[in-house]
């Protein structure tokens, strides 16, 4: 009798394809989730982004047909541009004393809100009126306060029955008062995010941290300084990282209040560069300037990244 070898079995290797296949398409199901959004973040952010960049080297782009290679003379020409200094230098007080300002006002609001001294009907009341601001768009509000700071509007009326002022003020044609006139109804229409904020914060610290310090005869301020303000520091850190961003990309309040005039007081960066771009045509040289800009806020970005790296 001839014995014969078994045979060995064929259905292994499909077995082990089939699973090969299946563990592929499971890491493969996540990146199809996040193709719609990194495909609308390539068209919209980071195509346009490269393209902007390639102009700023260049010159005649856009309006001519054939563009030249320029280097840095682009960058050159706006980096002693004597309005483009001057429109740093406005941006840098304007999101500066906006920042600081938010955080005053909206942590002062915060706590008074966050107070057990007032009833639960009273703070109701006190939020609906503080958060209004907030609620009301851009357009809205540069309209509102256009009419508010007329030189016969509400404000110079009021201050006048004071005897604060003898005639009324052009508070956004007056170069000497624009950028605070600004100043002020960006601090206004922006402090509202910092309180609720803020808020969220202080009803997230543990009551026994207060009744702790109590006990360790501490006074209110006290408190204040080593129990609320070290609690709150990783709120504080990313909100005012983020208002500096926002606000240093502040356009459409500018540009419909006083539209960066009068003589350059109230220029930014932002309005700098639109009139660069769609006022004298200039696209290779708005380019640059928004290529520095972009720069600038990347600084910033970094600053927020590390700060929640911590957190």
């Amino acid at each position: 009798m001839t014995l014969t070898a078994p045979e060995t079995p064929t259905r292994a290797a499909p077995a082990a394809t089939g699973r090969s296949r299946s563990t592929l398409a499971r890491r493969l199901v996540p990146y199809g989730y996040l193709s719609p959004t990194v495909l609308l973040i390539l068209v919209l952010m980071v195509i346009p982004i490269v393209m902007v960049i390639g102009y700023s080297f260049r010159d005649n782009v856009i309006v001519q047909e054939n563009s030249v290679f320029a280097g840095f003379t682009n960058y050159t020409k706006v980096l002693t541009d004597p309005d483009f200094l001057a429109a740093l230098k406005n941006t840098a007080v304007f999101i500066s004393v906006s920042t600081v300002a938010h955080l005053v006002l909206g942590l002062a609001f915060a706590m008074m809100l966050n107070t057990p001294l007032l009833s639960g009907f009273t703070k109701a009341i006190f939020r609906i009126v503080y958060i209004l601001p907030w609620l009301f768009t851009i357009a809205v509000i540069a309209v509102i306060w256009r009419l508010l700071l007329d030189p016969s509007g509400v404000v110079n009326y009021m201050l006048q029955s004071l005897g604060l002022i003898q005639e009324g003020v052009n508070w956004f044609g007056d170069p000497t008062r624009a950028l605070w006139a600004v100043t002020f109804v960006n601090i206004w229409s922006g402090y509202p995010f910092f309180m609720i904020s803020l808020l969220a914060g202080l009803q997230g610290i543990s009551a026994d941290l207060y009744e702790a310090a109590a006990v360790d005869g501490t006074n209110w301020f006290q408190r204040f300084r080593h129990v609320t303000l070290p609690q709150l520091r990783p709120v504080i850190i990313s909100m005012a990282v983020l208002d500096l961003i926002w606000t240093s990309h502040q356009f459409a309040l500018i540009w419909m209040t006083t539209g960066g005039g009068p003589l350059n007081s109230t220029e930014m960066l932002s309005t700098f560069t639109y009139k660069l771009a769609f006022s004298e045509y200039e696209f290779a040289t708005a380019s640059a300037a928004a290529v520095i800009v972009l720069l600038l806020t990347m600084v910033l970005a970094v600053f927020y990244v590390r700060s929640q790296r911590e957190r």
